[in-house]
């Protein structure tokens, strides 16, 4: 019996495990009934996520669907990624934090310079990640669309107004997701050193994924 504490409540052997720098993108297949399970080592660093149905990446995920079909903006145990197309990505079976963000966006070169000054232009973001995991593939800058951010909290006030603040994960915590169909899952393990979203310290993730 493993004795490692970020399996506890996974079924199933382990067929990928590994640690996703700080900064660093990961691409990787997983398989309808396969289990995801992402580990926020260090607490409070932001997983930018999307993903791709692996038969036709044409089909991707939705946040729009998503935030509709189940009628609230926030990702919760039980929500279902949903694609372009309506049809069911993955499952959040189990989450050890409250929520996650899929409307806070991913940030790129651009968006630091417009809300963090001229002098960030330079610094690595989110959006470099998707583009160099996903030219493994073929996929460009417009196959990049509105991603989720797990761990990440961008609270929504009553006015409509939202903002970035201090994450609500710590050491050890986790999110597990079921994939639904085949699924090509695109991570950037978050650089963002100019706002809460990191803790402005960039740190490794866990990527577990079990049959």
């Amino acid at each position: 019996m493993s004795t490692d504490p970020h399996l506890a409540g996974l079924s199933g052997p382990v067929v990928h495990d590994c640690v996703v720098p700080a900064r660093a993108p990961w691409l990787h297949h997983v398989a309808a009934g396969q289990t995801l399970r992402i580990v926020d080592l260090e607490g409070n660093q932001a997983v930018d996520f999307l993903l791709y149905a692996t038969a036709d990446d044409a089909e991707r995920y939705s946040a729009q669907d998503t935030v509709a079909a189940q009628g609230n903006l926030f990702l919760r145990q039980g929500t279902v990624l949903r694609s372009n197309e309506g049809r069911p990505m993955m499952t959040i079976t189990a989450t050890a934090v409250d929520y996650h963000d899929t409307i806070g966006g991913a940030c790129s070169c651009e968006s630091n310079t417009l809300r963090y000054g001229h002098h960030t232009k330079s610094e690595h973001a989110c959006v470099e990640n998707f583009l160099e995991a996903n030219l493994i593939e073929g996929r460009g800058k417009r196959d990049i669309v509105s991603n989720i951010n797990f761990f990440m909290n961008v609270p929504v006030e009553a006015d409509g107004s939202l903002g970035i603040v201090d994450g609500i994960s710590a050491p050890g915590l986790t999110v597990d997701l079921r994939a639904e169909m085949d699924v090509t899952v695109v991570v950037s393990n978050c650089p963002q050193i100019n706002n809460p979203c990191n803790g402005f310290n960039p740190t490794p993730v866990r990527m577990i994924v079990t049959a």
